[in-house]
């Protein structure tokens, strides 16, 4: 069997750059093998399922990288609150280039989209609120206050990459994970 010449992990990080850029219904094959460097033959290959399949290994891959980064950055029972914080704003601002990168979430909520991968945007988005609801229970805030800091967390983030991306500006990004990183110090 001859060698791949372009890695699983290089493909997916390309299909992301497409699925953030155009959404799910906005990437087209051709769009995606361009991408990728790859002949859509090659890209059905690697993912018989086709987009959705792509759709779903991008997921995966993402879902992935915020467990490593973030979640278990803010989980992180083996330093302070304060610091788990701190490491997890760090990852945050790194996952998503200083908000320069669009949430797939958002980019598969849109269109039909919602309706192919609406199981797994909701847990996705229960696993946000879950480790941010940890870290305010870290902070000492009770079950109800950290649960609605943890909403209000992912609110403002989600929010903030897409008026950031609006407004081509990335200081809204930064200024809001400044002003999440107050509310939990100064709870």
């Amino acid at each position: 069997m001859r060698p791949q010449k372009v890695l699983d992990k290089d493909i997916v990080a390309n299909l992301v750059d497409v699925f953030r850029s155009k959404g799910y219904d906005g990437a087209s094959l051709s769009d995606l093998a361009e991408k990728t460097g790859l002949k859509k033959a090659s890209l059905y290959h690697r993912f018989p399922d086709g987009k959705q399949g792509m759709a779903v290994a991008v997921m995966n891959h993402l879902g992935e990288r915020a467990e490593e980064k973030v979640f278990s950055a803010l989980r992180d029972e083996s330093v302070s609150a304060v610091q788990r914080l701190a490491n997890g704003l760090d990852n945050i601002r790194s996952i998503y280039t200083g908000g320069k990168d669009a949430c797939i979430l958002r980019a598969f909520s849109l269109g039909s989209g919602l309706e192919l991968f609406g199981e797994q945007i909701e847990s996705g988005m229960k696993e946000w609120v879950k480790a941010f609801k940890s870290l305010g229970l870290a902070f000492g805030l009770s079950d109800t206050l950290a649960q609605q800091y943890a909403i209000q967390t992912l609110l403002e983030i989600q929010g903030s990459l897409v008026v950031t991306k609006g407004l081509n500006d990335l200081s809204i990004f930064e200024q809001t994970l400044k002003d999440i990183e107050l509310r939990y110090l100064n709870k």
